[in-house]
């Protein structure tokens, strides 16, 4: 059975419901989600992880240890600076960008998302675009979300935008990006989103055509989710029903707070990661290393492309090193090249792409996205 949690897209070791789960929490909103009466509840049995079990405290007690060291140490000082340097640069955007995703998680339902990924229309790339920022899982997160959208119906071209959208331009990541890139963020999000309509459009094209595989799409039909769900009678519905007491809007910020702790849980490990590894890049790779090999050259592109796919690094742990090579090289376009090519040549998304859905799927995925990719960052590095 595949150990994947349906819905974070983490590694599962809880099995209920024919599935595999990382957390109780996630159990909680597969019952909440598919209406699983309380008699039918496994969460009600399950023990929370135990906090020193946790990836977020297992990887939060290395970085503290390192950084202590590297305090104390002079060889390691160069690296404890660098760290810091990091921390003082994005600590507001990570925490705003937690608090922006546990807004989504808890106020936002997944049947918005559903409603409108299946039909084979062009709205529904934009669509798959929109839904995509308003995510708020990681990389690796967000393909259970999408592999789920394809069983209930969503058509490969909506999945494949609604992936490509997803890392880069979800809101939680704008944030982070806008604290590391300052108002440069705003060219990262812009072409993830454009590089996203585009795959989109030209899998719809394959898709009619019969080059891709996409089992919702016999002869161009539509086949929409959720058929008797409105998302504008649901609003209509929530604001008319939902009672502005204290006891609701305590509620609701426990939900959001709670929400908010379930995506750092998922993605902040990752992010000390990527810091980790941006910093003793900083503090011991030198500086003419980056220029002669990952330099704003068309050759630095390819470089840099190289390195995105070799690495297996989540959105979030992939910032703080597209950051780094920024500041070594000033190459924007080879840092744009390393966030969107992490994602288009992830081997991961590739292989669950071809596992779920079909390897044609799969394989035009870096033929459509990597050309994109490199002539943007090579126009990125040419006038940025």
């Amino acid at each position: 059975m595949n150990k994947i949690d349906p819905i974070c897209g983490m590694k599962g070791t809880i099995s209920a419901h024919g599935h595999y789960f990382c957390s109780k929490g996630c159990i909680e909103k597969y019952e909440k989600k598919h209406n699983i009466k309380h008699e039918e509840c496994f969460s009600c049995a399950v023990k929370p992880k135990k906090w020193y079990k946790e990836r977020l405290f297992m990887v939060g007690i290395v970085v503290i240890v390192l950084l202590i060291i590297g305090y104390f140490i002079p060889y390691l000082n160069d690296f404890f600076d660098a760290f810091i340097d990091y921390l003082k640069l994005i600590w507001w955007a990570v925490l705003l960008g937690f608090l922006v995703g546990g807004i989504i998680d808890y106020f936002i339902p997944r049947e918005y998302i559903e409603k409108y990924l299946s039909r084979h229309r062009k709205r529904t790339i934009i669509y798959a675009v929109i839904f995509g920022f308003l995510m708020t899982a990681c990389s690796h997160g967000i393909l259970a979300i999408a592999m789920e959208l394809y069983k209930k119906g969503a058509n490969t071209a909506s999945v494949v935008a609604f992936l490509l959208a997803s890392p880069w331009a979800n809101l939680p990541i704008t944030v982070l990006l806008f604290g590391f890139f300052g108002l440069k963020a705003a060219f990262i999000i812009i072409s993830a989103l454009i590089i996203a309509m585009i795959t989109g459009l030209i899998y719809q094209s394959l898709e009619r055509k019969g080059m891709v595989e996409c089992s919702h799409c016999a002869m161009g039909e539509d086949r929409p989710v959720l058929t008797d769900f409105s998302i504008i009678k649901d609003v209509k519905r929530r604001w008319k029903e939902y009672d502005f007491t204290a006891k609701n809007n305590i509620d609701a910020i426990k939900g959001t707070i709670k929400g908010s702790w379930s995506l750092t849980k998922m993605v902040m490990w990752w992010l000390l990661i990527g810091m980790l590894m941006a910093s003793f890049a900083r503090a011991y790779v030198p500086q003419h290393l980056f220029m002669e090999y990952m330099g704003p050259t068309f050759l630095g592109l390819l470089v840099t492309l190289l390195f995105a796919t070799i690495i297996e690094v989540c959105s979030e742990g992939s910032s703080p090193l597209a950051f780094e090579i920024f500041n070594q090289t000033g190459a924007f376009g080879n840092s744009f090249t390393f966030l969107m090519a992490g994602v288009a040549t992830d081997y991961t998304e590739i292989g669950l792409i071809w596992h779920n859905i079909g390897k044609k799927a799969a394989l035009w995925l870096p033929i459509i996205t990597v050309p994109q990719i490199l002539i943007l960052g090579y126009l990125f590095n040419t006038l940025l």
